[in-house]
């Protein structure tokens, strides 16, 4: 069986990283939104930097609980062909087991250059001052997607819904597009979809089943029904 697993913040809040809701909506005095975005970025770099590198030290201090561990199980992979989205920019499912993530909204353990767009593992606190180590440009910045930005690997994603026979979105909270749409490009495709999640969301109604519950409980008993 085809199998595209689609992670959101709820998966990771479970190893104690908060959500952007979950910050309390402020960081320094300042609303996250406002600092998660390439305006603020460009206006205030070291305030925008300092709060991703705070991310970065929290995420780095996280372990994967889990859910992590169940969907990085190697009888999982063996028995069917998974494929892991996120959309989280830490690395907990690839320190779980899990290799081939792909990081919709990119990874805070990356950097990259405004000025010529490569990119290169960062696990460092970024500084203005930086320096890209290809163009030596004064324009570093985490390799993760902001508000407004597009996200990454969509078009993969994307395909990979369609030869897809099961669809599933884990801890995810239906409202950040293109990832909210996928449960209906799913159904379209006629693939078969599970929603695991602690309550009811914005797109539980399209989903064919569901599952509530921690996933951390939740996640490791289905894995564990998968493999059989």
């Amino acid at each position: 069986m085809k199998i595209l697993v689609l992670t959101g913040a709820g998966l990771s809040a479970e190893s104690g990283l908060p959500t952007f809701r979950g910050m309390g909506g402020l960081w320094n005095g300042l609303r996250v939104e406002d600092l998660a975005t390439s305006d603020a970025l460009a206006r205030n770099p070291g305030l925008v930097l300092d709060f991703y590198n705070t991310r970065r030290q929290q995420i780095a201090k996280a372990h994967p609980n889990a859910a992590h561990v169940a969907l990085a199980r190697p009888q999982f992979a063996t028995k069917h062909k998974v494929i892991v989205a996120t959309q989280n920019i830490d690395d907990l499912h690839e320190r779980a087991g899990s290799s081939k993530v792909s990081h919709i909204h990119g990874s805070i353990f990356e950097a990259k250059c405004n000025a010529c767009w490569r990119s290169w593992s960062a696990s460092y606190d970024l500084d203005p001052e930086d320096t890209c180590p290809h163009c030596d440009e004064p324009a570093v910045r985490p390799n993760i997607v902001l508000f407004g930005e597009a996200p990454k690997e969509t078009r993969m994603i994307e395909q990979a819904i369609k030869k897809a026979d099961l669809f599933v979105a884990i801890g995810t909270s239906g409202t950040v597009h293109p990832a909210a749409d996928w449960v209906r490009q799913a159904k379209v495709s006629g693939v078969r979809t599970l929603e695991i999640n602690t309550a009811k969301t914005i797109v539980s109604e399209f989903f064919d089943e569901t599952l509530r519950g921690a996933a951390s409980e939740v996640v490791p008993r289905w894995v564990a029904s998968m493999i059989g």
